[in-house]
């Protein structure tokens, strides 16, 4: 079961790395055989199903989104724990973001799905 504790580092350490854009750092927090879903995978990596398997994919496509966006910076809003997940939800480059993680018995991610506002007409 997911401590507060826990949930409470494991997002202090996540957003660190990333706005460290330090790509090891980040990866870090991930299972090997971990598997990602956004819909930004399906503009970055031209991947229709908008998943990626595995780390080696994510240090693809992630090293593709921090070049493409060299002043990245996230800000945490709120921080929700279940049982076995957790979601961060903060605000991105483009608005609002939930990201869901599913971790393993190691403590390591085994799969996150990412969320965004819709954007907003005028």
């Amino acid at each position: 079961m997911i401590t507060p504790a826990f949930a409470q580092q494991f997002a202090h350490d996540w957003l660190n790395a990333w706005n460290s854009h330090d790509l090891e750092a980040i990866l870090s927090h991930y299972a090997d055989d971990s598997l990602f879903t956004s819909p930004y995978v399906v503009l970055l990596a031209d991947e229709p199903s908008g998943v990626l398997h595995g780390k080696a994919a994510l240090r693809n496509y992630w090293h593709k989104g921090l070049q493409r966006i060299p002043d990245l910076h996230f800000d945490l809003s709120d921080v929700l724990i279940g049982i076995d997940s957790l979601t961060l939800y903060y605000r991105g480059h483009n608005g609002m973001v939930a990201e869901t993680f599913v971790f393993n018995a190691s403590g390591l991610v085994q799969q996150a799905m990412a969320c965004y506002a819709l954007p907003t007409s005028d």
